[in-house]
């Protein structure tokens, strides 16, 4: 074997050491000599542990995750900053909270490349949105861009959706959006490699099934809503008429469950609101009971009282709907009755 020159040993040590290098903030590839790789090797060193990393999150964990940054600040939601980075060490704009929930590489990937690295992400349709996928607007200037992780679909007419962001002069949200759905919007759809199942397979989404109440609705679904406010100790007059007073109820309760306190009665509030009753029960929970299957074509007495009747109206409701004919009115029967 030939002996080798210094120089050679020198450069043969600095080959065998570059495996040892590390990121920075700013994407470049340092390595332990001191030499800075270019970006796009950067890149692609970040593409191969991405795609180590692909599929290994379900959806209701990156919802779960979203979540915890609602209340992550003491209680409150946390700032917006493009430059200042969290606790949990991922940059407190809208693509380091995207990154956050997708468990990414810390600060996190910006915006662009969420939407065009193929290692993270895969183009699908509107109409294939899954909870835990992501609507990106990509173009523009870093005060323009956006994301958002959507949560599902407010109705079966699927023109708004529910979703969680991180929005300049807020902070955390989740909201009801509407972002990617016209046209011509700047908004695209994607699907997070970690979620697996690609684009173009995965089938329709469902409706939440819930209806989506505010300040300004009325109705039977709204004095439902007011007695199970009531039920959980927030007095409400049951009116049916979504005024002041309903509203600041509702952010109240809403707020005490960990909720985003917007005073929007959608799929997370109802399911923290209804609770499971039958034959026996009574309260302002079963009048809310009954003043739906009223709206449903019964003629229940809203007294408050689970009775034999109340039980019948029930299980023809469910038989009706397709559901297990057992009188309980449970999470499914609360959906059906409260859906559009």
């Amino acid at each position: 074997m030939p002996h080798l020159s210094r120089s050679n040993r020198s450069a043969r040590t600095a080959l065998a050491t570059a495996v040892a290098g590390v990121l920075t903030a700013g994407g470049l590839l340092v390595f332990p000599s001191g030499a800075v790789a270019a970006p796009e090797q950067a890149a692609a060193t970040r593409s191969a542990s991405a795609g180590a990393e692909a599929a290994s999150l379900t959806r209701d964990e990156v919802l779960r995750r979203a979540k915890t940054w609602l209340t992550a600040d003491n209680g409150s939601q946390v700032p917006y900053s493009q430059e200042s980075v969290w606790k949990d060490g991922y940059r407190q704009d809208c693509s380091g909270y995207v990154s956050m929930t997708l468990g990414l590489w810390k600060s996190g990937p910006n915006t662009v490349e969420l939407a065009g690295n193929r290692s993270l992400t895969t183009p699908i349709g509107v109409s294939e949105l899954l909870p835990g996928d992501l609507l990106i607007d990509a173009s523009g200037s870093n005060t323009t861009r956006h994301v958002v992780i959507f949560a599902g679909w407010t109705s079966s007419a699927h023109t708004a959706y529910q979703a969680y962001e991180q929005r300049g002069g807020h902070g955390t949200d989740h909201r009801v959006l509407t972002y990617g759905l016209g046209a011509n919007s700047e908004y695209k759809p994607y699907r997070p490699v970690k979620l697996g199942g690609g684009g173009g397979t995965t089938p329709t989404p469902p409706s939440s099934g819930w209806s989506t109440l505010s300040q300004g609705s009325s109705g039977a679904k709204v004095e439902a809503a007011q007695y199970l406010l009531t039920s959980h100790g927030y007095a409400t007059t049951a009116d049916g008429v979504f005024g002041s007073l309903t509203d600041s109820r509702v952010k109240a309760f809403q707020k005490a469950e960990g909720l985003v306190a917007d005073g929007v009665i959608g799929p997370l509030t109802w399911s923290a609101l209804v609770r499971t009753v039958q034959e026996g029960s009574s309260g302002a929970s079963v009048r809310a009971a009954q003043t739906a299957l009223n709206a449903r074509g019964h003629s229940l007495v809203v007294d408050g009282v689970f009775g034999g009747l109340t039980d019948s109206a029930a299980r023809a409701f469910q038989q009706k709907k397709g559901l297990v004919a057992d009188g309980v009115v449970g999470p499914k029967t609360w959906q059906a009755l409260m859906g559009s």
